[in-house]
């Protein structure tokens, strides 16, 4: 589904020193596998993700989704491909204010062309099953932190993307929910064929994917199937 070859970004900081965020980065994904991607802060993950989601263009290298180079296409398949084909979960939640939490999960859904009441209906579900079935008139304003990041999940899993990056989904959630919420990934991969790519500081939600990558210093240090490193501690 999703194939990295020798993919490289490196940017100029405010010094002029040259910072490799992805140096060199091989690594695939495919069908109904959830792949965690763990590391420090500033070794590069989120601009990793960043590169796959068509956000920013490699210096070097090719990312291909189901053979496609994403660095050939034009505005309009790459936007296609963020609208159809991706899931995306930021860090940062990018709700729109005074809008209601089932508008802001229906929100991909409309930017894709679907009408507001089968893009509300799509939505719905998916609003259930993070928790917020009792909150979908609130507003962002009136929610917690946890409640706003389970509405941006919502709103990337509604379209029933094949391919969901999802940037620590568990950063502002209690470990129950956390659980939960890396059980559903987990379910979207092995129910329903996505790829996902879990970047997680998170050891329990990294125990749920089905290999473990470490990425330090822009590189992958290596990949273990999770079963592998479960023998390894046993």
């Amino acid at each position: 589904m999703l194939e990295l070859d020798g993919v490289l970004k490196h940017y100029q900081d405010g010094s002029g020193d040259t910072v490799r965020a992805v140096d060199g980065i091989t690594m695939s994904l495919r069908e109904g596998e959830m792949v965690a991607l763990q590391g420090p802060s500033g070794s590069g993950k989120t601009t990793l993700l960043s590169l796959i989601a068509a956000l920013i263009v490699p210096d070097a290298g090719t990312i291909r989704y189901r053979g496609r180079d994403l660095s050939a296409m034009d505005e309009d398949a790459v936007s296609n491909y963020l609208l159809h084909d991706v899931g995306f979960i930021y860090q940062s939640f990018y709700l729109m204010p005074r809008v209601s939490v089932l508008e802001n999960a229906a929100m991909k859904l409309l930017l894709g062309g679907m009408g507001m009441r089968e893009a509300r209906r799509r939505a719905l579900p998916w609003l259930e099953r993070v928790g917020l079935g009792e909150r979908l008139e609130h507003h962002p304003e009136q929610l917690s932190g946890g409640e706003c990041q389970r509405v941006a999940i919502a709103r990337a899993l509604a379209s029933e993307p094949k391919l969901v990056l999802a940037d620590e989904p568990t950063g502002n959630l209690d470990s129950a929910r956390s659980k939960e919420i890396v059980q559903l990934l987990a379910h979207v991969a092995r129910e329903q064929g996505a790829g996902v790519l879990l970047v997680t500081h998170d050891h329990d939600a990294a125990a749920a994917a089905d290999w473990v990558s470490e990425m330090r210093d822009g590189r992958l240090l290596g990949t273990v199937r999770n079963a592998e490193r479960k023998s390894a501690r046993a």
